[in-house]
């Protein structure tokens, strides 16, 4: 089962919680329905300790847990913080310390207008796009010169790591995570309930890091996303077209007429780019980090990485490891 977890800090938006739980909750029940057989998210709230956190309002919301006694989550929710962040910040080491571990083991984390910050702080966001609340965007900049700040991009993703500009915003990568967890008919459900109005689609809202989806070709947008989500699984051009009711030679016509490669050279692409982070950002073995983004063969792997980026995976590592988990990083400077 999904295990979601919504951290809680001092001066936080308390909708930055109630928000997306609600969604999800409203998600696990319609799916009873929809698709039985899907597991249902599991929900819990954190904080640093099990004392109740006051919101801005003053309203207080407590916690279910010490997010320190969490050893694995799936999704991650960072709360927005009222007015200058840094305050809260500079007093989260161990929650930025936590959430480097937690990014390291493979969790989605998702940071909604300031509360990127806490992404940021933890050196996840270097080289790598984001956004944040329009308010602070110099601010955010200013701190952390190294992230790829989009300013005209309401929602940014970079592997695992997703940054919401807004409340609104935040609403629409729920329904995304639904989707991707689900599937679309309890997306649409959920979007259904809780947004009236007409909604853009998310991927016309969103940045995606190294992801070409700027073209017309609507099938092959929704098949990019799919293999997106599902590429550590073992696809083939039949499994992948059988998905979306074309031909396998009609989907592939398509595909490179869309993006300029074929489905499983883009395949390649999005497993070697999921290597590279891994390589770059955590501790796992070549052979491990192979398993992880969906190949078997450890040889096949260490073949493919070195004719696309013409280094061995070890060399790779070697070159371009992150300073992740410096004392400065862990600690931030005001």
């Amino acid at each position: 089962m999904p295990k979601v977890v919504f951290i809680l800090s001092e001066h936080m938006l308390a909708t930055s919680t109630t928000w997306p739980s609600d969604m999800l909750a409203a998600a696990n029940h319609a799916a009873k329905r929809l698709c039985p057989d899907e597991h249902a998210f599991t929900m819990t709230i954190a904080a640093q300790s099990l004392a109740p956190v006051t919101c801005h309002t003053g309203m207080t919301l407590t916690p279910d847990q010490s997010f320190k006694d969490i050893k694995k989550a799936d999704i991650i929710y960072l709360p927005a913080l009222w007015r200058n962040p840094r305050v809260v910040i500079n007093q989260q080491s161990e929650l930025i310390t936590w959430l480097q571990k937690q990014f390291e083991q493979g969790a989605i984390i998702s940071g909604v207008g300031t509360g990127c910050c806490f992404i940021a702080e933890a050196g996840l966001l270097d080289n790598k796009p984001a956004t944040t609340h329009w308010y602070y965007f110099d601010k955010f900049q200013q701190h952390y010169p190294n992230v790829r700040l989009k300013r005209q991009h309401f929602i940014t993703q970079a592997g695992s790591i997703y940054c919401a500009a807004s409340i609104n915003s935040l609403a629409d990568l729920t329904v995304y995570f639904i989707q991707r967890f689900f599937n679309t008919a309890v997306a649409q459900h959920i979007q259904r309930h809780f947004s009236h109005e007409i909604r853009k689609p998310y991927e016309s809202i969103s940045y995606f890091e190294g992801d070409d989806i700027n073209h017309p070709d609507e099938s092959i947008v929704q098949a990019q996303l799919w293999m997106l989500n599902n590429s550590t699984k073992a696809l083939s051009l039949n499994s992948i077209s059988k998905q979306f009711d074309m031909s396998p030679r009609n989907f592939s016509r398509r595909f490179k007429l869309a993006i300029g490669k074929t489905p499983m050279q883009y395949l390649h692409v999005l497993r070697l780019n999921n290597a590279k982070e891994l390589l770059q950002s955590s501790n796992l073995s070549v052979a491990e980090v192979a398993y992880k983004v969906g190949y078997n063969d450890t040889s096949y792997f260490a073949k493919l990485f070195r004719r696309e980026l013409f280094v061995s995976p070890k060399e790779y590592r070697k070159t371009v490891r992150a300073k992740l988990f410096t004392t400065k990083n862990i600690v931030g400077a005001p």
